[in-house]
């Protein structure tokens, strides 16, 4: 099918409406429009490099998801139909990219497709969870409820998310700070040292001396160094994508000094609120354990929620499959054990999930006062150090000199 930009006039409320519509000719693309409640005014198809450009540009952030999401819960939930509803929210909505793939979805929806299947089309915008919510809500009759979950969901886990990525900030810009000092010192202080030492006819000391070749090479030399760290980049970035790098990352997150047991935390609230989730909305727990596997996002967690998974399909209870896994903390098998024998699962790992966030929420603020001190100090350090290098030797001249 092709992309045609069109312009035209809502019948209804008389606005000009700028948008993409996918259709295999201009004509069908017309009757397309007319079906919709459109008149159009000008259809032109998209090329392929405004569609590149298209695709660079455009990004659906998590808050457009999550509007989206609630916006369309509120229409059905009022007693709307899904086109008409798919409808409106498409009007409201602002972010070009969502806005077509929305349309798109309408289309499909008036073709005949149940929404999952008209989801379906979109692995990267819609996930697993997202997906098994709106089958489930669709199969039971509780579509409103489903997304209205799936918003609550969305909302959380970025939350968890956005509190994770604000505690590695700041170490992170300190970091930056330390390589921009260091570069400052080499490629300004320690040539004047350098020049001073050749007036002087003196030997450099052997640590100043390697500060001064290191600095020499970076000013001669920087093109290869540059060369040489984009290689680098490069050929790391591409085996972080390959299944033993992402292994490699994935171990590290939940193995680092202070920022592992957060990772955990974060996996295990990630797992508990999305088994509530989908539970809640009537999905198996077979397929809501190989929903949630993917949806914590760690390939380590992942398989051994995947083993317990197989235990669970030979007639385990999913407390006593989850036991014995090394990587899952010890308070989410006692918790399901509570809710298998009250009957009520989802409902504890909905407390389970709450716990976790709520001490990870500390240990984020805990951490984020300690290490700033701390880093401080390595700065200092640092900073000191190079000072201390440039300048002992300085004062050690003078002296002999003097003498």
């Amino acid at each position: 099918m092709k992309k045609f930009t069109y312009e035209a006039r809502d019948q209804a409320t008389n606005k000009i409406t700028k948008s993409t519509v996918q259709a295999d000719s201009e004509n069908a693309a017309a009757r397309l429009l007319m079906n919709q409640g459109f008149t159009p005014i000008n259809i032109k198809e998209q090329n392929d490099e405004e569609g590149i450009i298209a695709r660079i540009t455009g990004r659906i952030t998590t808050k457009d998801k999550i509007v989206f999401t609630r916006q369309l819960s509120t229409l059905i939930g009022a007693g709307l139909p899904l086109t008409q509803s798919l409808n409106t929210v498409f009007e409201q909505t602002e972010n070009k990219k969502l806005k077509s793939i929305i349309q798109e979805i309408t289309v499909s929806v008036e073709g005949g497709k149940t929404l999952y299947d008209s989801f379906s089309k979109y692995p990267k915008i819609f996930d697993p969870v997202f997906l098994a919510l709106v089958g489930a809500g669709e199969l039971s009759g509780t579509l409103d409820e489903s997304l209205k979950r799936i918003a609550n969901q969305q909302e959380k886990d970025a939350a968890v998310s956005s509190k994770i990525k604000g505690a590695m900030t700041y170490p992170l810009i300190v970091l930056f700070v330390i390589f921009g000092v260091l570069a400052f010192m080499l490629l300004t202080v320690v040539p004047q040292v350098e020049k001073l030492y050749q007036d002087l006819n003196q030997k450099l000391p052997i640590l100043t001396k390697i500060m001064v070749d290191t600095a020499n090479f970076l000013m001669s030399y920087w093109w290869i160094v540059i060369i040489v760290l984009g290689i680098g980049i490069y050929f790391f970035v591409q085996y972080l994508k390959t299944e033993s790098g992402q292994r490699m990352i994935d171990n590290m997150k939940i193995k680092v000094p202070i920022f592992g047991a957060m990772f955990r935390k974060l996996y295990m609230g990630r797992l508990m609120r999305t088994g509530q989730t989908l539970l809640g909305s009537g999905v198996t727990m077979l397929d809501m354990l190989k929903i949630t596997s993917k949806a914590v996002n760690n390939s380590i967690i992942e398989k051994s929620i995947l083993r317990a998974a197989e235990k669970v399909k030979g007639g385990k209870a999913l407390s006593a499959a989850l036991q014995p896994e090394a990587y899952i903390l010890p308070l989410v098998p006692q918790m399901i054990k509570i809710g298998e024998q009250s009957g009520r699962i989802d409902e504890m790992m909905g407390k389970t999930a709450q716990v976790y966030e709520d001490e990870l929420d500390e240990q984020v603020r805990t951490i984020s006062t300690a290490i700033e001190p701390v880093l401080m100090v390595v700065l200092a350090v640092v900073a000191g150090g190079m000072v201390a290098a440039i300048l002992l030797p300085i004062y050690s001249l003078v002296n002999s000199i003097s003498v």
